[in-house]
């Protein structure tokens, strides 16, 4: 866990644009605050991911979601209950409700409630982060915190300590309305 003092500072860096990489359940992730723009801009730049993708948002609790569920099917609400938090990521509509550099050119956006001690302090902290697993594209994901340094050397406000869970592949997508599996485990 995060010193209280750690977490300020933090939420201090995301909150002011910064792009930071933290571990996750099975690799190390970048993130930052999804709405702001410059800082996404910069994330997917550091990525070389085309906006037009898209990104994962991720929360420490359902709750972070609710503008986004508010208005689902009962029994969407409730699929999206029994798999978070866990290593599920679902492709949900997002009603115009986010801005295009998080959503791309889909009508849907890929989230997850992370059941990582570390992301849900920092979720909690700052609230849903972008969150994409830390690699320029077309290379591995980095599983060390070394592997992040080198891709990513002096480029990063924070690196957060702290080590990977347990879980040997990144999360499930699957698409909420269909079920349909977009990239498994």
């Amino acid at each position: 866990m995060l010193a209280d003092w750690r977490l300020g500072q933090l939420r201090r860096i995301v909150y002011s644009g910064g792009v930071i990489a933290y571990p996750t359940e099975a690799v190390w992730g970048l993130g930052c605050h999804p709405f702001h723009g410059a800082a996404v801009e910069r994330l997917l730049q550091l990525k070389q991911r085309p906006v037009e993708k898209g990104l994962i948002l991720v929360a420490g609790d359902i709750q972070q979601f609710d503008f986004l569920l508010w208005d689902l099917p009962h029994s969407q609400q409730a699929k999206l209950q029994l798999s978070w938090p866990g290593p599920n990521t679902w492709l949900v509509p997002h009603q115009g409700r986010l801005p295009e550099w998080i959503t791309g050119r889909h009508a849907t956006v890929a989230l997850r409630v992370s059941a990582h001690p570390l992301i849900q302090q920092l979720c909690a902290a700052c609230g849903p982060l972008v969150s994409t697993s830390a690699n320029p594209a077309g290379r591995p994901a980095a599983r060390t915190r070394l592997r992040v340094e080198q891709y990513f050397h002096g480029q990063l406000d924070a690196i957060v300590p702290g080590t990977l869970g347990s879980q040997r592949n990144p999360s499930i997508i699957r698409d909420l309305q269909t079920d349909a599996i977009i990239r498994s485990a």
